[in-house]
């Protein structure tokens, strides 16, 4: 990677799709508007970085470095996070959307996700304990050998989790979230 380091800097309006991202590390900057969706962002190292109102859909993350990383307002359909460079990896989501994207096997302890659509997102064997799904539409999300102790699913919805095949102790739920917990048994919850 060069020694291209960029700190505290705003980058607004900029379409990498056509003129890449430099490769560098990103320290405390500020991303709002740009698009991304399939760059190649390999081996690029962010760091208190935001991105806000970003459409990073389809990007290339191998290797890629997110340090306490806020996503905000923004499109990521299809990233695989399990590719991310697994040092420091912490980000946060707010009001993303964030469907078919990969965390398998990512290791992510008191990750906030907030009003996010996340539909079809793969959290096998992902570690997410003490993790906030707030307002989060989990439809056919994918929880096998997920770590979701002291997790709080108390507002999330449409999850279907199996409690046999996840660690679940001391997580938090949500009388209304019982059926998806319940699913596998053909049970019928009534109020």
């Amino acid at each position: 990677m060069s020694a291209l380091y960029i700190v505290d800097q705003i980058f607004e309006k900029q379409d990498y799709t056509k003129q890449p991202l430099p490769k560098g590390e990103y320290e405390s900057c500020r991303f709002e508007n740009c698009q991304f969706q399939e760059s190649d962002l390999k081996q690029i190292r962010f760091t208190d970085c935001v991105f806000a109102d970003c459409n990073l859909s389809m990007a290339k993350l191998t290797g890629v470095t997110f340090r306490d990383v806020v996503f905000e307002d923004c499109k990521l359909m299809g990233l695989h996070f399990d590719v991310c460079n697994d040092l420091l990896f912490s980000v946060s989501f707010t009001r993303c959307m964030a469907d078919f994207c990969s965390f398998y096997r990512r290791k992510m302890k008191k990750t906030r996700f907030e009003n996010c659509s996340m539909k079809e997102v793969d959290f096998s064997e992902a570690d997410l304990s003490q993790s906030v799904f707030e307002d989060c539409n989990l439809e056919n999300a994918v929880f096998e050998n997920s770590h979701l102790e002291k997790a709080d699913l108390r507002t999330a919805f449409n999850y279907r989790i199996d409690p046999e095949k996840n660690h679940l102790r001391k997580a938090r739920f949500s009388v209304q979230g019982l059926p998806g917990l319940l699913e596998k048994y053909d049970l019928s919850v009534e109020n």
